[in-house]
């Protein structure tokens, strides 16, 4: 298991076979690593337990040669079956975070989904590790994301809670800066590396724009 405090949660990838479109989502995975992605959830919303066991093994033999964890979105018997590092768990539909501690145990990683700073102390009180704040500019890879909360929503959850906060929702490179200089540990995306024509350049580009960021919230 990884030692939590530290995970590098700058670049937080999060897979989708619709976005990949006949390409292979495990290349993808594999590529952005290599462009400088820190961690891998895998999110598959319409594959079957079967299928998601064998493409969850697939990824965990990639992230784990590369010493990146993978997280499972929401299902907690994938993860532990895979032997991944954590679960990424979406209140109010997915297991709660609670529960999904105590299955995991405390050695694993367990991330919260949190659009408020009330949701991410909750998450934090139920064993949280960190939280994934959006949406934060809109998205359309989640239909019920809701209204974006925009920076000043993510700089509300960042000063109101002390686990690591990674911000989700439209990110791409012409905005990445910001939500780093909001004081944001790290950024997940999905379609700016997982649908970009080259995946490891993408990702490259985008560990860039986060250094940027972070340079600029130094100065």
């Amino acid at each position: 298991m990884f030692n939590k405090s530290d995970i590098n949660w700058s670049l937080y990838l999060i897979t989708d076979r619709i976005i990949a479109g006949d390409r292979n989502i495990v290349d993808i995975v594999r590529a952005a690593i290599q462009g400088g992605v820190t961690v891998v959830q895998m999110r598959e919303k319409t594959a079957t337990t079967s299928e998601m066991i064998d493409l969850g093994r697939e990824l965990h033999n990639v992230t784990r040669d590369a010493n990146v964890p993978l997280i499972v979105n929401d299902r907690v018997d994938i993860a532990l079956a895979i032997q991944a590092e954590g679960v990424h768990v979406g209140p109010p539909d997915d297991m709660p975070a609670s529960l999904a501690r105590q299955l995991l145990g405390p050695n694993r990683i367990l991330g919260v989904s949190a659009k408020s700073p009330e949701i991410a102390l909750q998450a934090r009180r139920d064993g949280a590790d960190y939280v994934g704040v959006g949406d934060v500019y809109g998205t359309r890879s989640k239909a019920d994301a809701g209204i974006p909360i925009g920076i000043s929503g993510l700089k509300a959850v960042i000063e109101a809670c002390p686990l690591p906060v990674v911000g989700i929702g439209g990110i791409h490179h012409g905005n990445i800066s910001a939500v780093i200089e909001a004081g944001a540990d790290g950024v997940s995306l999905i379609s700016a590396i997982v649908g970009a024509a080259d995946p490891e350049k993408a990702a490259r580009e985008l560990r860039q724009c986060i250094d940027q960021g972070r340079n600029g919230c130094i100065q």
